[in-house]
């Protein structure tokens, strides 16, 4: 006890606004549950497994620790099964999946000589004691973020409750034998409340549920209100509420799977429309009196659209989803550790899952960089450091340690007789969620996201961190170099250079290699709907499209109107097409399945993609200026100075962008349209002369060649600062970089500082031959990227494996040709 009384000045009692981390460690997976259990350091709330809380004593010098241990709790055999009202796992009113229980055990342990004192016990210090019991009734930083995702959002009473009007038209309802007044749906049916029509509801995203006729009826009528029949019941009471409530779940059912709705005790199920919102209707049971309902007569036979997006959720198998039914063999050790979803998180674990399949990710996090370095270099707060975080997701995804199947008792009766699961059960990447979402208005949420936006943020941050050293850079490794040609009628040319991660491809439905069997489907279908039949899912055709083709469509002549050429100070016609001025280790690629029709409606394209296994770009490869061409001059004569084309200019402003950052961006890229102009803002957003005002170059200003100018870039210096090189060396490089070093007396050192953050000069873009090969690919089911799950696919060790959260097994039938994402691996040699 002297000891521990030795070492009191070193433990603190927390305070309110402390993090307290005590579900696991923060530089492993480790839980209380491990085997040497979980030690929470008494000073810095930070919390380690057995193998690495001596890392932290020998780095911080804390020595007293509350060890956390946690054994299984024998159980009856005729435990019984929870019904869920909430989306979520292992919390009040989630899905219970009989997983066992666990009794928490303490003691006070003193490093390092791992000294143990047993908790509680009154001879502890008073200070321990409070200490102790603050950590042990604190929820902890893991869970408080965990619960929060579970957060419902507050439901309103619709705007139309209160008054609704209903039609006197004579119409009563009987209490069964329900079917729709369109089709003969005897399901899914809602009762309109205030014509009393009853009709079925929306298509479900996997193509259950009705025939969209009761949204239809609104569309026509307006009556916003309907109930849905065979959910409605006499209990009244909700969770926290004493008035009688009808809970109604938001239109678009799917946007919220698997994540962040909490849901009251289910009695009816109702929407309104014209709000597109969930929705009480304090009024209901008069409402349905009004066409003849008893409410108390009334027994509930229907699944509510959340309790069906719950059982949806429950048989969320990745057989139905992805493998078509087919039995998957479960796969462990390294290399095959499952993700558990956090809420929402599947688009980050297929992502995370394909990155660390690369080898720059798995050499640069794993292979090459030990936990032990990474937390000895990490902030004294490990959980909020990047490479920190990174390391222990490489680790924990690549060492196998984790990825073991998982304990189940056999015997209820004895605890210490566990058998093993055909299941895993994953690790969460909670820190690292926490970390890489950190500020992001959208990833930090637990919202669904688009798994590309969220490679794209994950790569740049990626890069920020390796700044110093660019050739440790593992997200070079998916960089490369873009070149777009502009030749205007004049017969001069213009090059545009961007680097970019990702190539994003449109997909050419003209091209369809199925066409005669979409021209049978087209008559088929006219046919049923005169019908008024509705096809079987073996009987819809998709349109074929070949990767190929999507690739050509992206090198292919477009024709830019409205094209600025100085060389006829006149807006003519150009001709742009686009290449690849690197080939990266990997490349990923990008379909465009969703498009926006008239109205800014987002549409999915239903297409396949037929997607060879290996593939060669070498023709795309841009050759740069060639012999015979001549340049368009980048200036014109002051008095017929490019100006913006204001089209182009309002529509990045309405995205968000500034005004004037928008004229610069369309006068740098020659009014060449939209996406070329937010791709040049995109890469000088961080420009030091970015606000500065757009001013006329003088008459006669000296010609300065792109492609050298953009040589002077990639070697850090600013944009301004190189072309002011190369007109007072008339365009030579070498003594162009030698006047950047040595510049004339009278120009001062401020300058001519780099760009870059330090003088090193960029490491070269990674290059090779245009020939590829098939590594991975995330694929996407739902009607919008922000909805609907994400899975992914990697070829490893000779055969196609699936990794659909934190399940993980041979896939039989993978979905190559339905892939959002692909990942091709560059074949050397």
């Amino acid at each position: 006890m002297e000891l521990l009384r030795a070492n009191l000045s070193r433990v603190r009692i927390p305070e309110p606004t402390n993090r307290i981390y005590k579900q696991e460690c923060c530089i492993s997976f480790d839980t209380p549950k491990s085997e040497g259990g979980l030690f929470v350091d008494m000073n810095s709330f930070l919390a380690f497994g057995k193998d690495y809380v001596g890392w932290n004593y020998e780095k911080t010098g804390n020595p007293v620790y509350l060890h956390i241990k946690e054994t299984q709790k024998s159980v009856s055999e005729d435990r019984p099964s929870k019904k869920p009202t909430r989306l979520a796992i292992g919390h009040e009113g989630g899905f219970d999946n009989n997983d066992p229980e666990y009794e928490e055990s303490y003691e006070i342990v003193i490093l390092p000589d791992y000294v143990t004192f047993p908790f509680p016990s009154v001879e502890l210090p008073e200070k321990v004691r409070l200490a102790v019991d603050a950590v042990i009734m604190n929820a902890g930083a893991e869970k408080k973020e965990q619960v929060a995702s579970w957060t419902a959002d507050k439901k309103i009473v619709s705007k139309h409750a209160m008054d609704l009007k209903q039609l006197d038209n004579g119409v009563i309802v009987p209490p069964s034998g329900w079917k729709c007044e369109k089709c003969d749906k005897t399901d899914n049916l809602w009762l309109n409340l205030t014509d009393g029509s009853i009709l079925c509801g929306r298509s479900n995203w996997d193509g259950s549920g009705g025939n969209d006729h009761a949204v239809n009826h609104y569309n026509v009528t307006k009556y916003p209100l309907a109930v849905k029949l065979g959910t409605i019941t006499d209990d009244l009471e909700a969770a926290g509420n004493a008035c009688p409530l009808s809970i109604v779940y938001i239109l678009h059912t799917f946007h919220h799977a698997i994540a962040d709705v909490v849901l009251v005790i289910l009695h009816s199920d109702v929407y309104s429309y014209d709000e597109d919102a969930s929705i009480l209707d304090p009024l209901l049971a008069q409402h349905l009196q009004h066409f003849g309902i008893d409410f108390s007569s009334l027994q509930k036979t229907e699944m509510t659209t959340a309790e069906r997006e719950l059982d949806q959720n429950t048989n969320f198998d990745w057989n139905r989803i992805q493998e078509s039914g087919q039995e998957v063999e479960p796969l462990f050790g390294a290399g095959y550790t499952g993700l558990v979803n956090l809420g929402n998180s599947c688009y980050l674990a297929a992502t995370m899952q394909v990155v660390f399949s690369t080898r720059g990710f798995c050499s640069r996090y794993y292979f090459d960089q030990r936990l032990k370095t990474a937390f000895d270099t990490a902030p004294a707060d490990p959980t909020v450091d990047l490479n920190m975080q990174l390391t222990k997701l490489a680790h924990g995804l690549l060492s196998g340690k984790y990825s073991i199947p998982a304990s189940k008792k056999e015997n209820a009766g004895d605890a210490s007789q566990p058998t093993l699961t055909a299941k895993q059960e994953g690790i969460p990447p909670r820190m690292f969620k926490s970390v890489i979402a950190a500020k992001h208005p959208e990833f930090s949420t637990m919202r669904q996201q688009d798994a590309l936006e969220f490679f794209l943020h994950f790569i740049d941050q990626v890069e920020r961190i390796n700044t110093a050293k660019p050739n440790f850079d593992p997200s070079r490794s998916f960089k490369f170099g873009i070149e777009e040609r502009l030749e205007c009628s004049s017969g001069k040319v213009a090059y545009n250079k961007r680097n970019d991660y990702i190539l994003s491809l449109n997909i050419p439905l003209d091209k369809a290699i199925n066409k005669d069997e979409l021209e049978d489907f087209q008559k088929l279908k006219a046919e049923k709907e005169a019908r008024k039949e509705k096809l079987s899912s073996d009987e819809i055709v998709r349109p074929r499209v070949k990767l190929m083709d999507c690739l050509r469509c992206f090198s292919a002549p477009e024709e830019l109107h409205d094209f600025y050429s100085t060389a006829i100070n006149a807006k003519t016609t150009a001709i742009k097409t686009a290449g690849l001025t690197s080939f990266p280790d990997y490349l990923v690629l990008h379909m465009r399945k969703f498009v926006l029709e008239e109205g800014w409606v987002p549409k999915k394209l239903d297409v396949y993609i037929d997607v060879p296994g290996t593939i060669d770009i070498s023709r795309m490869r841009s050759k740069g200026l060639q012999p015979g061409e001549e340049l368009l001059s980048e200036n014109a004569a002051s008095d017929d100075k490019i100006d913006a084309n204001e089209d182009i200019v309002l529509q990045l402003v309405s995205m968000g962008f500034q005004h004037l950052h928008c004229q610069k961006a369309a006068i740098n890229t020659f009014n060449a349209g939209v996406e070329e102009a937010m791709n040049w803002l995109l890469n000088h957003m961080n420009d030091p002369d970015i606000d500065e005002p757009i001013v006329k170059e003088p008459k006669g200003a000296p010609f300065i060649d792109p492609s050298t100018l953009d040589t002077l870039i990639n070697f850090g210096f600013e944009e301004a600062i190189a072309r002011k090189a190369l007109q007072a060396t008339g365009g030579d490089i070498e003594r162009a970089t030698e006047w950047i070093f040595n510049p004339p007396s009278e120009m001062s050192n401020m300058d001519i500082t780099p760009s870059s953050s330090s003088a090193a000069v960029d490491a070269p873009l990674p290059d090779g031959e245009g020939k590829y090969r098939l590594m991975g690919l995330v694929s996407h089911i739902g009607t919008s990227t922000h909805c609907g799950h994400y899975v992914a696919h990697i070829y490893k060790e000779g055969r196609w494996v699936i990794f659909n959260d934190d399940k993980v097994g041979v896939s039989k039938n993978p979905p190559i040709d339905m892939g959002y994402l692909y990942f091709f691996e560059r074949i050397d040699g």
